[in-house]
């Protein structure tokens, strides 16, 4: 039986480093290729010596696919591609090729400008790593050879992102990287085709969650930043450049707007014009009212928001400032957090998940003292705050999307494996589920199913024989004549059949001997025959022929004697190939 094969590389029962190898129908497929934010060593890519120990991995993979722009996603792809060696095509959406290479920089710059390390990708060769980019567009297949296609669908999330329907022949995978089944401020929810796919991977960050109202939340995040600002204290909201910074910028714009507000916010230098910039050349990617309101006002055009300078971070009274990246693991946002930490009058809003090892999840567990770079130590006095803007689908969110897709079975990474054991058996309620570790195999068997056209005159006829109506859950039997055509099979009647194929009818009937003992001659002992049926078979059409034969309908009887023994006649019974379909229908109802 053929069948499919599923291991993580990384966010096997994990957040952070998404790299998932599947092989399918022949096929080896990479989708996504991370990094993880919680560390600094060999753990930080995937292991790539799982595919091969040595050469490269051209060799060995049919395509890579990634899903979205976030570093955990795409953030070892430069690694994979020009030290490791892969050559063969990267696929992602439009907007995920032109903000992607921003973000490598960003992360490179970090690491090795900052932090002097050298075992590490340079400028160019994310440059030479996009080269081998292949854009996607929503709902459009594309074939990436003969057998193997795939197709994108909107996935919410971030700004490009997509899920993706992997296909070769009749058996088929989609992953969903990250996605979000609500729609936010500027981005629409995400969806798929009820395509039946033999294997759903799907993420799983927030497995256990089921979010409360989203106004609530906006409502209690202005209050806190509100109630800080007016004590004199300063806000830090630690944020990814794309995504969640855009939905939070907009709901303080509109709030300071109406408010009247005067205190100054910020927002990280450069990524504010890079972001607005790209949230105009995709903005069919964003949602409804956004495009609808475009033309007059440009949602992303903020009044009250400006570019972020370092030294303001030590100017004087109350400010909001939007610093990357999200987690607090490096860059201006962890250079803020030190300055701003020993006053309890400021605070700082986590608005998204942490991975753990970043100092954004040990403030969340109510860590007070941090050990920092240098074995120095910081005592955290401002306040933590909490308050999930996440772009994630929720428990709720997740069985809305199985459900949207119907698949046969189910796959869950990128979450913490209690959170997806819960999950789990909540789904393996109506699916078989899988929640495999990185470098753990989950095999599934697949039963191919071939499709077949059926003429409209062979179901009319099936029915007008009565029975059920068709219902695609119960299968049904169909009896036709099964033609292969240019590639495509289809079902007819017998009949068409002979005609479209231009062949002859060639009559089938069986015949049996039955020995009957009869001392009369052949004639007599057949007349007697035809006399007994008419007497017993009363509704039936029976005929004595004159070739010597009876026929009872299109049963065909005929005597002769034995040639052993003359008191022993042999009876010979014949009757077409129909009637057998029939007895046997009948015997089976019955």
């Amino acid at each position: 039986m053929p069948e499919i094969k599923v291991t993580p590389l990384g966010a096997g029962q994990d957040v952070g480093r998404s790299c998932i190898l599947v092989s399918i129908g022949g096929k080896n497929i990479m989708l996504d290729c991370g990094m993880h934010m919680g560390y600094n060593d060999d753990r930080r890519f995937p292991d790539f010596s799982y595919i091969t120990q040595n050469g490269r991995l051209t060799d060995f993979l049919d395509c890579v696919i990634i899903s979205h722009f976030h570093l955990d996603h795409c953030g070892a792809l430069p690694y994979m591609s020009e030290m490791v060696g892969y050559d063969g095509p990267i696929y992602m959406t439009h907007p995920t090729k032109a903000i992607c290479p921003i973000l490598l920089e960003d992360f490179r710059k970090i690491t090795v400008d900052k932090k002097g390390e050298t075992n590490f990708f340079t400028s160019q060769m994310i440059k030479d790593c996009m080269k081998k980019v292949i854009p996607l567009n929503l709902h459009q297949t594309v074939q990436v050879d003969d057998e193997l296609e795939i197709k994108a669908y909107y996935a919410g999330h971030v700004l490009g992102a997509a899920m993706v329907h992997i296909k070769v022949g009749s058996e088929s995978v989609v992953y969903t990287g990250d996605y979000n089944m609500t729609p936010d401020r500027h981005l629409g929810a995400a969806w798929i085709d009820k395509c039946r796919p033999d294997i759903l991977i799907s993420e799983s960050t927030y497995a256990t969650t089921i979010r409360d109202s989203k106004r609530c939340r906006e409502r209690d995040f202005l209050k806190k930043v509100h109630e800080t600002i007016e004590r004199g204290g300063k806000v830090l909201i630690p944020v990814f450049a794309l995504g969640r910074a855009q939905e939070l910028c907009i709901l303080l714009e509109t709030f300071w707007e109406r408010m009247n507000l005067k205190a100054p916010i910020y927002f990280s230098t450069g990524l504010t014009e890079k972001a607005n910039h790209y949230y105009k050349l995709f903005i069919t990617w964003t949602n409804q009212k956004i495009r609808k309101t475009f033309v007059q006002r440009n949602m992303f055009e903020f009044k009250h928001i400006k570019a972020f300078d370092r030294s303001y971070a030590d100017n004087p009274g109350p400010m909001v400032v939007f610093a990357t990246p999200g987690m607090l693991h490096a860059g201006q946002s962890l250079q803020i957090f030190k300055k701003w930490a020993g006053n309890e009058k400021n605070m700082v809003i986590m608005p998204g998940y942490c991975v753990q090892g970043t100092i954004g999840h040990k403030i969340l567990n109510g860590q007070r003292k941090l050990e920092m770079e240098g074995r120095a130590t910081l005592d955290v006095k401002l306040q933590v705050e909490y308050m999930s803007f996440s772009a994630h689908a929720d428990a709720k969110g997740i069985m809305q999307l199985i459900r949207m897709a119907e698949p046969r079975n189910m796959l869950l990474v990128h979450g913490e494996a209690v959170k997806m054991e819960f999950l789990k058996s909540k789904i393996e309620q109506e699916f078989n589920c899988y929640m495999p570790a990185n470098g753990e195999t989950v095999t599934v068997t697949t039963n191919p199913s071939v499709p077949v056209d059926i003429s409209l005159n062979l179901l009319k006829r099936e029915m007008a024989l009565g029975g059920p109506l068709p219902d695609p859950k119960k299968p049904r039997t169909m009896h036709g004549t099964l033609i292969m055509k240019e590639n495509s099979l289809k079902l007819v009647s017998s009949e068409q059949a002979l005609k479209e194929l231009g062949l002859n009818e060639h009559q089938l009937r069986f015949t049996c001997r039955v020995p009957v003992q009869d001392p009369h001659s052949d004639p007599d002992t057949l007349h007697r025959i035809y006399t007994h049926l008419k007497s017993v078979l009363k509704g039936y059409t029976i005929q004595h022929l004159p070739d010597g034969t009876v026929m009872v309908e299109s049963i065909v009887i005929k005597v002769s004697s034995s040639t052993e023994d003359a008191n022993t006649k042999i009876l010979l019974l014949s009757w077409s190939y129909q009637i057998s379909l029939m007895t046997n229908k009948q015997v089976t109802s019955s």
